[in-house]
């Protein structure tokens, strides 16, 4: 199988989006270093009574899934997410440009987890500081990688469901009076 020239690969394929993946990491990662370099460590700023900014650690997962474990957990993680980027990265290559919402999901998934998969690699864990709290009580804290992961993911829902009513239109048998 023979790739196409770069620039027709770059322009013709979801990787015109690589952009937004690139603006989206350098957002993530100042932001975070922002945050390491500003606070210490579970210290806390209010900024709206239902948000802080609070500076932790999260070797875990999602919703600091086997944070507790023995440290294993920064290698497995970190080998999920250099495979879930190399495969997202093959998905925008072979996505047509037409396919544009889907592009910009794959971009924003890869950012995401290129954010997340340098925190783990350097540091050993992920740099969390968004802290949403509502009544007492907080969601797990999160940053800007976990949210484009978070937008991506849901802007591939959308475009499946979207996409659905036009798979179905062009399957749709023409009419009897169409037919004559």
């Amino acid at each position: 199988m023979r790739l196409p020239p770069l620039k027709k690969l770059f322009s013709d394929t979801g990787l015109r989006w690589l952009w937004l993946t690139l603006l989206c990491l350098i957002i993530d990662q100042v932001s975070k270093h922002w945050v390491a370099g500003t606070f210490d460590y579970r210290e806390t700023l209010s900024v709206l009574p239902f948000f802080n900014l609070t500076y932790v650690h999260n070797p875990g997962a999602a919703f600091s899934f086997l944070a507790d474990q023995g440290g294993w957990q920064r290698w497995f993680f970190t080998g999920i997410a250099s495979i879930a980027s190399i495969v997202f990265l093959v998905w925008m290559a072979k996505t047509p440009k037409q396919q544009r919402l889907l592009s910009i999901a794959f971009a924003l998934i890869l950012s995401g987890a290129v954010g997340n998969l340098i925190d783990r690699a350097l540091f050993g864990y992920v740099i969390d500081f968004l802290d949403f709290h509502w009544a007492g009580y907080h969601f797990a804290a999160f940053n800007i990688a976990d949210s484009v992961i978070f937008i991506g993911a849901a802007l591939m829902i959308f475009e499946s469901f979207s996409n659905q009513g036009n798979n179905k239109e062009a399957n749709k048998e023409p009419s009897q009076e169409n037919k004559k």
